[in-house]
């Protein structure tokens, strides 16, 4: 998923918009705000333990592939490879995911149509 850290004086919100902007290259997503989930994690970068602090929030679009060139901005982010998931896919245990319940999470969506509110995961 894209993401990542906020910019002094950014909502998360703000900072979604800007990383989806970022990591894709797309500029049309409209966010309607709606927050799935509130997680927090341990990670290390460039040697550098991190505790983040994330809020997920849910989007809709077509499927299809980033646009521009992002080569050195994915680069900068160790970006690897990215993918469209199916469901099922994310079902699966093939791929570590963040957060890890994000499976369950998205097929309560898709069961309801949407979030009753944000599910706050804590500490995982």
């Amino acid at each position: 998923m894209p993401g990542g850290g906020m910019e002094p004086g950014e909502t998360p919100l703000q900072a979604v918009e800007r990383e989806l902007r970022e990591e894709t290259g797309w500029t049309d997503i409209e966010l309607d705000g709606t927050l799935l989930c509130l997680w927090e994690h341990d990670f290390t970068r460039a040697g550098v333990p991190v505790r983040q602090h994330e809020h997920v929030f849910l989007a809709h679009g077509p499927r299809r592939d980033p646009v521009g060139d992002l080569a050195a901005a994915h680069a900068a982010d160790k970006i690897l490879r990215w993918r469209w998931w199916s469901p099922e896919e994310l079902s699966g245990d093939t791929e570590p995911l963040w957060p890890p319940q994000l499976p369950e999470l998205l097929a309560d969506v898709r069961g309801r149509g949407a979030p009753v509110r944000p599910v706050d995961l804590g500490y995982v």
